[in-house]
């Protein structure tokens, strides 16, 4: 009886450091198998950031690079232009790249840089201790906000994929989740999408993931899922914003 399930080839074998819960490893799995499938690995390039993903390249049999905080899309665009054979993606979180890499983002996804970025939206920062993010929701506490983000103070989480899907250069953007097993299928396919739309060189590609911080939020790894299904769900709505078509 042959295999029904295997590690991708994509995907190294090494022990995670992300927190027992943590969505980050759903969605690596996912790209190393879309890389898998297309059969690009050999010319990948996929960029760190600063948060939680940043030892990313340990995880990936891939060429990696690390980003100064914010700065992945930077990165991506040089590379992309320097070499556009190659196939770049950069995996940020929210803190990463809707805080001090908001201008970076927007600007690459202006010019219709033709790289792929996967970004994870789980409403906080992470590596750093849990302070509010730009896409922590009303009311939800954080290190630098004990009793709840006051939005009269801080405004409104901002919703990533809708202010990219604004922008009048063609993109595909679109808002996924990792939080059960129809919406990991669905993910996997956005990816795949995105990717295959970089392959052909058509347009800037942002997939955003609605995921869990079990630590940061104080909550189980089952309660998280919960939570953010009932909390995030409603006001990060899923699906495609914009293609290219």
């Amino acid at each position: 009886m042959g295999k029904a399930f295997s590690t991708p080839a994509a995907l190294s074998d090494t022990m995670t450091h992300y927190c027992p819960g943590c969505t980050h490893g759903i969605v690596h799995r996912l790209v190393a198998e879309v890389i898998d499938e297309l059969d690009i690995r050999e010319r990948t390039v996929g960029i760190a950031p600063v948060g939680c993903a940043v030892l990313a390249y340990n995880y990936f049999n891939c060429d990696f690079q690390e980003a100064a905080h914010g700065r992945a899309p930077a990165m991506a665009t040089g590379i992309k232009r320097v070499r556009p054979d190659l196939m770049v993606f950069t995996y940020q979180g929210d803190g990463d790249l809707a805080s001090i890499g908001m201008g970076e983002i927007i600007h690459a996804a202006n010019r219709g840089e033709k790289f792929t970025t996967i970004f994870i939206n789980n409403a906080i920062y992470g590596m750093t201790g849990g302070q509010m993010a730009p896409t922590t929701m009303p009311g939800q506490r954080a290190s630098t906000a004990p009793m709840g983000r006051d939005t009269e103070m801080t405004g409104m989480p901002i919703k990533m994929a809708n202010l990219l899907g604004q922008l009048v250069t063609p993109a595909y953007v679109t808002r996924q989740a990792v939080l059960k097993p129809q919406q990991i299928n669905k993910t996997k396919k956005a990816i795949k999408q995105a990717f295959e739309y970089q392959k052909e060189g058509k347009c800037f590609s942002f997939v955003e993931v609605i995921s869990t911080c079990p630590t940061n939020w104080g909550l189980t790894p089952l309660a998280s899922l919960k939570w953010a299904e009932e909390n995030l769900l409603p006001y990060y709505e899923l699906g495609d914003v914009k293609t290219p078509e």
